[in-house]
């Protein structure tokens, strides 16, 4: 009777040993991935405040293929998320009135 009992509590002390190993694996990976995410809001903010600091500016005089690169930026700027749609527009605007 002895013998048929140690083996099943050996299975379960390296059972609850990986369970509680697999755990804080899970929970240090959570923790990264939070960080990572939050790396990512703070750089997308400085992002925004360095180009709300550094305006676009459209030069005197620029040919159709000036105003075609400028806006092909803005859309870039746009499409990654650097530019909130409003701000988009108003450069876009901007660009094509001046």
């Amino acid at each position: 009777m002895m013998r048929r009992r140690r083996p099943l509590m050996r299975a379960a002390m390296v059972g609850g040993t990986a369970y509680a190993v697999g755990k804080h694996a899970q929970r240090s990976g959570d923790r990264e991935d939070d960080q990572e995410v939050r790396l990512q809001e703070l750089e997308s903010q400085q992002a925004q405040q360095q180009y709300a600091q550094a305006p676009v500016a459209v030069p005197p005089g620029g040919g159709p293929t000036d105003i075609a690169e400028k806006l092909t930026q803005l859309k870039s700027l746009h499409d990654q998320g650097v530019l909130t749609p409003e701000e988009f527009a108003a450069a876009k605007a901007k660009l094509l009135s001046g």
